[in-house]
């Protein structure tokens, strides 16, 4: 291949996202079918199966939830790789978005603080507001007026990186959003999960942390409309900063090429 055509297919080419399945069980549902929209190849790797050494060729990063604590290493083998991959990201200011593990994890690897089965448990469909920093941010803006977003955890962020900004907060946990650098963020909440997703959660645990399925899917379901616009402007915002990032990696055309 000639320099020039070798030029060529870089212009053409399709910006990549990795991203880190941390759980079998839960994958990038519609977040990928956005990216996909937005012209986004989506690479979902199961971390169990081993994970790039480092993000090159990638011009964008999703690490997704999975029920564990970052460095929780015995379980979960991976998760010493996945940290390495949010070290580069986060030193490259690569477009990142870790949700719920992911969010702890990043903030873990900057240097905050995670702790376990610590604080208010969030289950189902919890109101984000953006703060001030956040109602500025091209993301987190979609919370700008309260948006109902899936909620899963029972572990916290309890401390933020000394670089990270606080973006938004629910009426019980503070951390609930916050940017590293300009790209790179950690949401406790779920973007990738709608109403539908709550009917596979188990009743039994449910019920005893004094919570019932059909209520959580029910208020889920009267607030799918206004969770499902907010996710999507929050996913398609990341897309065009995956986008914006390779259109910037790519070599000029020289002219005459």
């Amino acid at each position: 291949m000639s320099a020039e055509q070798h030029e060529a297919v870089e212009q053409e080419r399709t910006p990549r996202v990795l991203v880190v399945v941390n759980s079998p069980n839960s994958g990038p549902r519609r977040l990928a079918d956005w990216l996909v929209e937005a012209r986004i190849e989506v690479e979902p790797i199961l971390g169990a199966g081993g994970l790039p050494e480092t993000l090159e060729g990638f011009d964008g990063l999703v690490l997704l939830g999975g029920g564990l604590m970052p460095d929780d290493d015995e379980r979960a083998p991976w998760l010493p790789a996945e940290r390495r991959l949010a070290a580069e990201a986060i030193d490259r200011d690569l477009p990142t978005l870790g949700i719920c593990l992911g969010a702890q994890l990043i903030a873990h690897v900057a240097g905050g603080e995670v702790r376990a089965k610590y604080g208010p448990t969030e289950r189902g469909a919890t109101v984000i507001r953006a703060n001030d920093r956040g109602r500025q941010d091209a993301l987190l803006s979609a919370c700008v007026d309260g948006a109902p977003m899936i909620e899963n955890h029972e572990d916290m962020i309890t401390r933020l990186p000394p670089e990270a900004e606080l973006l938004a907060s629910s009426d019980e946990v503070e951390n609930q959003a916050f940017v590293i650098g300009t790209h790179v963020r950690g949401v406790q909440f779920h973007p990738e999960a709608s109403a539908a997703d709550l009917a596979n959660w188990d009743d039994a645990a449910l019920r005893g942390e004094g919570r019932e399925l059909a209520q959580l899917l029910a208020t889920a379901e009267s607030l799918h409309e206004q969770n499902t616009a907010a996710s999507r402007r929050l996913i398609l915002a990341f897309a065009h900063e995956v986008r914006d990032h390779a259109s910037a990696a790519r070599p000029a055309m020289r002219p005459g090429a």
